[in-house]
């Protein structure tokens, strides 16, 4: 891919969005963004990177403009052989995305998944009693946003016990990779060839238990309604979309309760409102940041001609806080409707797992809802940096109990 040319008036940047600073805390970049433009010329990747709602939602919703196949990540599949097999879900667009995006819309959809909703409870209840049992501080991170995620959702896909240590590094150097070819990656791929292994491993037919919903993809193939060197691939993206989305939401949304006591407040006085916070919290903090897109023609947006063949780069955290659309955006309020964010993506390669991740965090906020009556801060948080992800390494808590 040649470097493009941005059109007179386009605005130009020498930031880099993918440095550590900004990585750590991305909000002051994003402002500058959306200030700068529409559309901003990234001259350190080249690359047209778009911050504001309007553009950023538009161009999730277009597919037939801004493809998924070139890859969503920096690297252009167009030119360049990725790393793994494509996602068939993220990393595909119509006709092939539409045989594997259906057979798990229908095993994930909101009837499918509501009669796992009383073993999770239980499951969230057990969990929580033992923390509590240990003491008001515990980390919050490890010890309940990943925890109660990869002691429910592995079990529903059928996955063995044995194999759970490689879902989240493998999905954090996936979401790595997306980047470019930094420090994080690097790190990430020493372990990749591992880690790869094992995720093929737990995709076997051979090991899911039977009645999962990896089983099921399984019999999807079985019916002819996928292939079958779909059906492990396809297990794959369900374990990613399940695991990384809720464990980096959840700790979003903990973290938002423990700045926002009065918002823990009100969400004690009507749980009914748990759901509402899963999404506000994936709003304001937004745990995809980024996603790229590879556009089919030349195209005109905010006034800037983007190249056919030529990688946009859309921030959907900075969507999320435009004050064009959200009215407070840097406030986690409970009284707004958040609906519409595109913390999920937007059109049709919405996250599929994302009413999973729903599901998980209403059971666990209800439940904590009974127990806890305040939460707080309880000492010096850590940021996991990721080129894709806003996600916390360690957030402390203190918690009262009702």
């Amino acid at each position: 891919m040649t470097s493009a040319v941005p059109t007179l008036g386009t605005p130009v940047s020498d930031a880099d969005p993918f440095c550590d600073d900004v990585l750590e805390d991305p909000l002051p970049f994003q402002a500058e963004l959306r200030a700068t433009g529409p559309v901003v010329y990234l001259n350190k990747y080249d690359v047209f990177a778009m911050g504001r709602f309007e553009e950023v939602q538009a161009a999730l919703t277009d597919w037939q403009s801004f493809q998924s196949a070139a890859g969503v990540g920096l690297s252009n599949f167009r030119k360049e052989k990725p790393w793994r097999p494509p996602s068939l879900l993220l990393e595909a667009d119509p006709p092939h995305h539409d045989a594997p995006r259906a057979v798990l819309a229908k095993l994930l959809g909101p009837r499918e998944i509501r009669r796992l909703s009383e073993a999770w409870t239980a499951d969230a209840e057990d969990l929580l009693d033992q923390l509590l049992a240990k003491g008001t501080e515990f980390e919050a991170v490890t010890n309940l946003a990943s925890a109660f995620p990869l002691r429910v959702f592995p079990n529903a896909v059928g996955i063995p016990g044995n194999g759970r240590d490689a879902l989240l590094p493998y999905g954090d150097h996936v979401f790595n990779a997306f980047g470019p070819a930094n420090e994080l990656v690097a790190k990430g791929a020493q372990r990749v060839a591992e880690l790869s292994a094992s995720m093929a491993a737990m995709c076997d037919r051979n090991v899911l238990t039977p009645g999962g919903f990896g089983a099921q993809i399984w019999e999807a193939a079985d019916r002819g309604d996928i292939t079958p060197a779909q059906a492990p691939l396809i297990v794959r993206s369900l374990l990613t979309a399940g695991v990384d989305t809720t464990v980096n939401g959840l700790a979003a949304v903990l973290y938002a309760f423990a700045v926002n006591p009065a918002q823990w407040s009100r969400l004690r006085e009507n749980p009914a409102l748990a759901r509402t916070a899963f999404d506000e919290a994936v709003r304001f903090e937004s745990p995809v940041q980024t996603f790229f897109r590879t556009t089919t023609r030349d195209i005109e947006v905010g006034g800037t001609l983007i190249p056919e063949g030529h990688k946009i780069l859309m921030f959907l955290g900075s969507a999320n806080r435009d004050p064009r659309r959200w009215e407070n955006p840097d406030q986690f309020d409970l009284t707004r409707d958040p609906s519409g964010h595109v913390g999920f993506g937007f059109g049709i390669h919405q996250c599929v797992g994302q009413h999973i991740a729903r599901l998980e965090a209403s059971i666990i906020l209800t439940a904590m809802a009974k127990r806890i009556t305040s939460i707080e801060i309880a000492g010096p948080t850590r940021r996991h940096l990721n080129n894709t992800l806003r996600a916390w390494e360690s957030l402390p808590v203190r918690i009262r109990r009702a």
